[in-house]
């Protein structure tokens, strides 16, 4: 399957990430019916970011999910809350634009760097051509690292 053009993948990753978010939000309040808001919070993250990597993998970067880049993409969520939090923190705190709509903003600003972080993940650099590969794109990662 060939892989999106840029600009494409961009706006496939900004619409997981609303599905990501949505899931994560409606998975949060079913759990809260059973369980205590930190398990549910928990609970609901590892699942929506579990459906965020296959989401991605498949619609998003056109790759065939592996072990490796599974253990990996939790990078993604770090990267992200390390921006979020910075982020809300001048927002809120240096700028004093207030704390409403701080976590909003900081957000948008983590796109670009946490889809970056992704997309290494998910795209390791192409490596030297393989026998049967004249064009020297095939990733030798994605060859050898079965899911």
């Amino acid at each position: 399957m060939p892989s999106r053009p840029l600009p494409r993948q961009i706006t496939v990753f900004a619409l997981v990430g609303v599905v990501n978010t949505a899931t994560y939000y409606g998975l949060y309040l079913l759990f809260l019916t059973r369980l205590p808001y930190l398990a549910a919070h928990t609970l609901a993250f590892a699942l929506s970011m579990t459906g965020s990597f296959f989401l991605n993998a498949r619609f998003t970067y056109r790759t065939r999910p592996t072990w490796r880049k599974f253990l990996l993409f939790p990078l993604t969520n770090a990267t992200n809350f390390v921006i979020t939090t910075a982020g809300v923190y001048v927002i809120a705190d240096v700028l004093r634009a207030g704390h409403r709509f701080a976590p909003l903003l900081a957000s948008a600003a983590a796109i670009p760097v946490t889809f970056v972080v992704s997309r290494r993940v998910m795209l390791p650099a192409t490596r030297p051509a393989v026998t049967g590969d004249p064009g020297g794109t095939r990733d030798t990662a994605d060859a050898t690292d079965a899911a």
